[in-house]
């Protein structure tokens, strides 16, 4: 985000941007994993298109996106329009810039210049798409006799290929399925205390717009986000909700552990934080398997209530 908080100042890395946190080691080796996979199809495709040299020049671009789609994959930078309409605009510009600029200085800054400003103008930001359309003044002859025809080949061929590869890799881990939208499930407004007010997917889109803040998830992920704090604020002065039977709920943290749990019944304890919840497992690590657990121990494990989407099974 662009703003400056004071009131955080005072934690060291925090003028660096260091993050406080960092995804679980499991998810961090399946990005590296999903990014090797995605860079080797490209390489081989750049070097059969342009050879090894006029790859140099083109691949860079593409590393970068592999970044998005594969540690980010729920980034609005990572989702497909972003990565080919991105990069295959930013060719486009980058190619006219060295065409009708004579200077090379000039030619380069301004392909950058003007791709920032047409992926804007098209809703398309995406961070590599700079180092495409530079790539297309400074590639040199190999880059140059392709004209705009760069463009389609090798940049949109390897962005379809990056997209397919992300969908293919992704799909086995339910948390981090791409693009975003093939999300399996669907949030289900849970029920709030009398009189309290929680923000939708609307209203963080509009604070966003209100505070001219740029941020690279979508509103509805910050929504998620503001909801988790809200739950956990009420875990630790209020008891557990009340989990209904037949309902569904995910677990509160992503990785290879990440499920779905469907509460099939439930029997009255001593005192309501006791109630023993009983379960199956109905997506993710250990699916159809049958469980049960207190309901304080329920509340420590669920995030969100979840429902199946039709359109997605």
């Amino acid at each position: 985000m662009k703003h400056q908080h004071p009131d955080r100042s005072g934690r060291p890395g925090n003028f660096l941007g260091v993050p406080a946190a960092s995804p679980p080691r499991s998810e961090q080796w399946v990005a590296a994993l999903g990014a090797l996979l995605g860079m080797a199809v490209v390489l081989l495709a750049t070097h059969a298109l342009l050879g090894q040299q006029a790859a140099v020049f083109v691949v860079p671009s593409l590393g970068a996106t592999a970044v998005l789609v594969f540690a980010a994959p729920h980034s609005v930078f990572a989702q497909p329009w972003s990565v080919l309409a991105g990069n295959l605009l930013s060719a486009l510009v980058g190619v006219a810039c060295q065409r009708l600029l004579p200077d090379p200085t000039l030619a380069a800054a301004a392909a950058v210049a003007l791709a920032i400003a047409v992926m804007h103008a098209a809703r398309c930001i995406h961070p590599p798409g700079g180092a495409t359309a530079l790539a297309a003044v400074i590639g040199g002859p190999e880059i140059h006799q392709l004209g705009f025809a760069y463009a389609m080949y090798p940049v949109g061929v390897n962005c379809l290929l990056l997209i397919g590869t992300g969908i293919a890799f992704n799909t086995p881990f339910a948390w981090r399925r791409y693009p975003a939208s093939l999300m399996r499930y669907v949030h289900v407004e849970a029920a709030h205390g009398a009189g309290e007010v929680v923000p939708d997917a609307s209203h963080v889109r509009r604070a966003l717009a209100r505070l001219n803040v740029v941020v690279d998830v979508g509103p509805e992920e910050l929504q998620e986000v503001i909801e988790q704090s809200l739950a956990l604020a009420r875990e630790e002065q209020a008891v557990p909700p009340a989990f209904a039977v037949g309902r569904c709920y995910g677990s509160r943290r992503p990785g290879r552990h990440w499920s779905v749990r469907q509460i099939v019944a439930r029997h009255p304890g001593e005192r309501p934080e006791h109630d023993v919840l009983v379960y199956r497992v109905v997506d993710g690590k250990g699916r159809h398997r049958l469980g049960s657990c207190t309901r304080s121990e329920f509340a420590r494990w669920a995030g969100r209530e979840l429902r199946p989407q039709k359109a997605a099974r």
